[in-house]
């Protein structure tokens, strides 16, 4: 098993391929054709069209603020309540609706020919079972602390882990929140 520690200092910085906005790129993995996933937090600060993303799933969760909605042709997907992570395709138009004002998401971009993708969230005093992959743990918000295998790591808001694992491990949430998204 590989840890690193994913500092905020070293995030870039990326556009949207609508122009519409910026996103923090938390952690990138690329190849020769391009994104094969990537994890970034994005503020929603005016309803819009999302980006295309044709041959990719999406996870997001609403991480600051409230109110986000996401219309698409077959109805809406709601994004309303805070670290419940929602699932979509990349390829699905969307259009943004603010209720309640700018937001705060992180999304879980993946290249559905390559990779799996999921976001859990980790609360303190519960377990979750991480199977082989990339796994990323990340703060969002108040400063976290997460137990891999027996050893603790304290996440300031906006750091994160980058866990590199064959086989399976066990993490614990031990204080505050923390979302763990998974790459297989």
């Amino acid at each position: 098993m590989t840890i690193t520690r994913l500092d905020p200092t070293h995030y870039a910085t990326t556009p949207w391929k609508n122009g519409g906005g910026v996103t923090v790129d938390i952690a990138v993995v690329t190849d020769k054709d391009g994104d094969v996933w990537r994890l970034g937090r994005t503020p929603i600060v005016a309803p819009g069209p999302f980006s295309d993303y044709s041959g990719f799933d999406r996870v997001q969760v609403l991480v600051a603020g409230s109110g986000l909605v996401l219309k698409t042709p077959d109805g809406e997907i709601d994004v309303r309540e805070p670290f419940r992570p929602v699932r979509f395709a990349g390829e699905t138009p969307i259009l943004s609706r603010l209720e309640s004002g700018s937001v705060e998401v992180v999304n879980l971009i993946g290249n559905r020919a390559k990779v799996r993708i999921d976001i859990r969230v980790l609360e303190a005093g519960r377990d979750l079972i991480l199977g082989s992959g990339t796994h990323i743990a990340y703060a969002p918000g108040e400063t976290a602390t997460i137990d891999v295998q027996g050893t603790h790591y304290d996440l300031a808001t906006g750091h994160g882990l980058r866990i590199e694992r064959d086989g399976l491990t066990i993490v614990t949430g031990t204080a505050g929140r923390i979302l763990l998204a998974s790459i297989t």
